[in-house]
C-alpha cells in the first residue's frame, strides 16, 4: 500500500504516536531512546484499558511500561490513575510525550516512507516526567490529559515478583470505582478486654449513599496492618492459605479449604484462615461501623484493618489499620485441698488451660490419689516451686510423695484433648483409710465366644485378696453405637446413675491367691441377635465404686 493509504486506515491515537515517533530527534539520553523504542512498538505493545481496574504482574527488576491516549475529538480533560501494590514496595512513574498538533496533519497528509518523513519534518517534541512514586501504599494521580499527548506508566519491583492493580479513568462524572474514604479514616479502639477488642470508624460516604451495595469487612491478624485488601489476600496465600477473592463474600458461596473455617450468625460472615504463621480472621458486618471482636487471645498484639466494599465491583477502600493488645489473663483462682475430701474436677478441652490446686502439708508423708472420669488428662506437681511428678493418668494412679511439714504442693490439670476431661483427686496422710480399693491387675471384663447361646453370655473379670462386692449391669444398644458409648462413658459414675433395670446381680467375692481371684457370671434372658453393654462396678470399704471398662457382646442369632 501507498503511505497516504496506510496513513487513512490507521485509527487517530495511533496515528499520533506513528507521527511522535517520527518526530523524535536524537536521543541524548538512554531513557530517551528506550522511550522513542516504545513508541515504534506502540501497536504490539499493552494498552491500558479506561474505566476498568487492571492487574499487572511484574518480574523482579524488569520493568513494564502500559499507555494510553485519549479518544479522537477530545478537548482537554481530566483522568485519575490509581496504582495499588499487593505485596512489596514499587516503583512507578508517569510520563508524557508531546508534539505539535501542525506536525500530526502534515504527517497525515504526506505521501512519504516513513524514514523520508523523519527527515523531512522536524517538529518539537518533548518527553517529561510528571509524576513518580516509591512505596507500597495505595496511590492515585488527578491530571489534565490532551489528544496530543501520549501518556506512558512505567513500573518496577526490585525486591521480588509480585503483582499490582491499576485503574485508569477519563469518566470523572459518573462516580468512582472505589468507594470513598471519609475524611478522617482512622480506626478508633474504643475498649480492650482480656479476650475482646470493641472498633470503631467513621462511614464511608459511599455507604451512606449506596447502603444495598456496599459493606464493611475487618480483617484481624497478629503480624502488621495491610495498606490495602490486594496486599492482605497475597499475604494470606503466601503463607499457605486459600481464600475467596475478596472479602465481599456475600457475593456467592465459597468451597471453603480444609484449614479455613466459616461461621455466619446475626448476618455476620467470618472466615478463620489457620496456618503455622497464625490465625487471619476477615468478618463482613454490612454496614455497621462498631464492631467488637471476640474470642481473641490474653496478652496478645492484633493488628485490625477495616476495607469498605464496592459488591458491585468488589473494589475496595482501606481505613487507616490500628493495633491494641489484649489485656493479660487474670491469675486463675487456685482451689485449697484438705485431707481426705475427694473433689472432680471438670477440664475445658478447647481452652487447654491448666487447673490449679493448692495444698499445704501437715504431714512428711502424703499421697495424691487420682481416677480419671472420661477423656485424657494431664497432671502436673510441683513442691515449694519444684516439679516432683508430671504424667498423663490413665485409670487409677496413686502418687506418694515425701518431704516436710507447711511443705506447699501445687497440683496443675489439664485436658489433653479437644473434648472435656473429668478426674477424681484426694490427698491424704500416708496411714490414712484409702479411698478407693485395692484395685485387681486389670479392669477389662472377658466374654467367652463358645458359651454364647441366643439368650445368655458368660463374662469374667479378675478381683483381689480383699472381699469386695461387685455389681453386674447390662444395657442394650445398637451397633453403630458402641464407639460412642465406649468414648462418652464415665468411669466416676456408680451405679446410681443407671436404670433400676439394668442391674443384673450384685456378689462378693476375693482369694488369697491371686492367680485363682477370677470369677465368671452367666447372665440370662437375653434376645437374640441383639448387642448388649456389660459394666461391673466394684465397690472398697470407703463405698466409691470403681467402673470396669465397658463391654460389648453380642447374643447369637441362631442356635
Amino acid at each position: 500500500l501507498k503511505m497516504s493509504w496506510f496513513w487513512f486506515y490507521l485509527p487517530l491515537h495511533l496515528l499520533m504516536v506513528a507521527c511522535l515517533c517520527h518526530s523524535i530527534k536524537a536521543p541524548t539520553t538512554s531513557f530517551q531512546q528506550s522511550f522513542k523504542t516504545d513508541l515504534f512498538n506502540f501497536y504490539h505493545s499493552r494498552i491500558l484499558a479506561d474505566g476498568k481496574e487492571t492487574t499487572i504482574h511484574l518480574l523482579k527488576d524488569i520493568p513494564k511500561r502500559y499507555y494510553f491516549v485519549l479518544e479522537e475529538g477530545r478537548a482537554l480533560a481530566p483522568f485519575t490513575i490509581t496504582v495499588t501494590p499487593c505485596d512489596v514496595p514499587i516503583e512507578w512513574s508517569i510520563l508524557v510525550h508531546k508534539a505539535s498538533a501542525s506536525f500530526l496533519g502534515k504527517a497525515a497528509q504526506g505521501d512519504h516512507d516513513t524514514q523520508e518523513v523523519s527527515k523531512s519534518q522536524k517538529a518539537p517534541s518533548m518527553v517529561s516526567t510528571i509524576f513518580n512514586y516509591k512505596g507500597n501504599s495505595v496511590e492515585t494521580y488527578m491530571g489534565m490529559s490532551s489528544h496530543s499527548a501520549l501518556y506512558m506508566l512505567e513500573f518496577l519491583s526490585t525486591e521480588r515478583d509480585t503483582h499490582i492493580t491499576v485503574y485508569l479513568t477519563t469518566d470523572t462524572t459518573s462516580g468512582n470505582l472505589y468507594p470513598e474514604l471519609p475524611t478522617d479514616p482512622r480506626i478508633d479502639v474504643i475498649g480492650i478486654g482480656h479476650t475482646t477488642v470493641t472498633l470503631t470508624w467513621k462511614h464511608s460516604p459511599s455507604v451512606l449513599q449506596h447502603s444495598e451495595n456496599i459493606q464493611y469487612c475487618l480483617l484481624v491478624n497478629e503480624k502488621h496492618n495491610y495498606k490495602s485488601l490486594c496486599a492482605a489476600e497475597t499475604a494470606i496465600r503466601s503463607s499457605g492459605m486459600k481464600l475467596p477473592p475478596t472479602l465481599a463474600l456475600s457475593l456467592s458461596p465459597y468451597l471453603l479449604e480444609p484449614q479455613q473455617v466459616m461461621i455466619l450468625s446475626n448476618s455476620e460472615l467470618s472466615i478463620i484462615n489457620k496456618a503455622s504463621t497464625g490465625e487471619v480472621r476477615q468478618i463482613c458486618m454490612g454496614t455497621k461501623n462498631t464492631y467488637t471482636v471476640a474470642n481473641l487471645s490474653p496478652s496478645t498484639q492484633y493488628y485490625f484493618d477495616v476495607f469498605v466494599v464496592n459488591l458491585l465491583t468488589n473494589a475496595s477502600a482501606a481505613y487507616t489499620g490500628t493495633f491494641a493488645r489484649t489485656l493479660e489473663e487474670p491469675e486463675p483462682k487456685v482451689m485449697e485441698l484438705k485431707d481426705g475430701k475427694v473433689i472432680q474436677v471438670v477440664l475445658d478441652g478447647k481452652k487447654q488451660k491448666f487447673y490449679s490446686l493448692q495444698y499445704q502439708a501437715r504431714y512428711k508423708k502424703i499421697q495424691f490419689t487420682f481416677q480419671l472420669c472420661r477423656g485424657q488428662v494431664q497432671v502436673h506437681i510441683t513442691k515449694n516451686g519444684k516439679t516432683v511428678a508430671s504424667e498423663n493418668i490413665s485409670g487409677l494412679r496413686y502418687l506418694s510423695l515425701k518431704g516436710k511439714l507447711l511443705d506447699t504442693y501445687l497440683v496443675q490439670l489439664r485436658s489433653t484433648e479437644e473434648s472435656n476431661s473429668s478426674v477424681k483427686l484426694q490427698v491424704s496422710p500416708h496411714f490414712h483409710k484409702p479411698l478407693f480399693p485395692l484395685l485387681p491387675e486389670s479392669l477389662k471384663i472377658r466374654s467367652f465366644s463358645k458359651l454364647r447361646t441366643c439368650n445368655s453370655v458368660t463374662i469374667a473379670w479378675l478381683g483381689t485378696q480383699e472381699d469386695n462386692k461387685y455389681c453386674v449391669y447390662k444395657k442394650r444398644i445398637e451397633e453403630d453405637q458402641v464407639w460412642m458409648e465406649l468414648q462418652s462413658a464415665n468411669r466416676c459414675s456408680g451405679p446410681e446413675s443407671r436404670h433400676k433395670s439394668e442391674k443384673v446381680l450384685c456378689k462378693y467375692f476375693y482369694d488369697i491367691n491371686l492367680q485363682r481371684a477370677v470369677t465368671t457370671e452367666t447372665i440370662k434372658g437375653l434376645d437374640a441377635g441383639t448387642l448388649y453393654l456389660f459394666d461391673v462396678y466394684l465397690f472398697g470399704p470407703s463405698g466409691i465404686p470403681v467402673r470396669y471398662h465397658s463391654k460389648a457382646v453380642k447374643t447369637r442369632k441362631n442356635c
